[in-house]
């Protein structure tokens, strides 16, 4: 049994703390006592591919949990009132010092996201994105380095997230 499952983790109901907060199928939660309905929507995140001038694929390395160490593309949640767009220039100037000049929408993925005992499910949207230079770049925020790989040089079980991996792995292919 998967412990971090939001079934197993949500227990009390968050309006009125009963414990009659039962799962439902529609993947919700349903307070017997007070009625409210809560549904464990996917969560939004952004990944953002980028490319220097001999085509090596900027990754980064984790520098937190959950896979601390692994590679990563920049990126991650959108924020509320956040658009993924918006998010996506927020988390790469936040990670990596960097200014995207332009993007396009480039492919998306479901993914699990266990953080702090918790899974939360989230839909992955990646972008293809140049930015204006890499002057000053730097590891900032969650990441504790990064790196650029050539296609022929890339070690997919080193890349955290099979949603991430799947996004290099179709952006070294198109």
């Amino acid at each position: 049994m998967d412990r971090t499952e939001p079934n197993i983790v949500i227990r009390y109901c968050p309006r009125c703390g009963s414990p009659h907060f039962l799962p439902q199928k529609d993947h919700s939660f349903k307070c017997g006592s007070c009625e409210f309905h809560f549904f464990t929507n996917s969560a939004a995140a952004v990944a953002a591919l980028i490319i220097n001038e001999k085509k090596e694929l900027l990754l980064t390395v984790r520098g937190i949990e959950p896979d601390k160490g692994m590679l990563d593309l920049p990126g991650g949640f959108v924020e509320r009132n956040e658009s993924a767009e918006e998010a996506l220039i927020r988390e790469v100037r936040e990670e990596l010092g960097l200014e995207i000049e332009d993007y396009r929408y480039f492919v998306s993925y479901p993914n699990e996201y266990v953080f702090s005992g918790f899974k939360v499910y989230t839909t992955d949207l990646a972008f293809i994105c140049t930015v204006r230079d890499f002057q000053g770049m730097k590891a900032q925020d969650d990441i504790s380095s990064f790196v650029f790989i050539k296609k022929e040089d890339v070690d997919y079980s080193k890349i955290s997230g099979k949603s991430i991996r799947r996004m290099v792995q179709d952006f070294f292919n198109s």
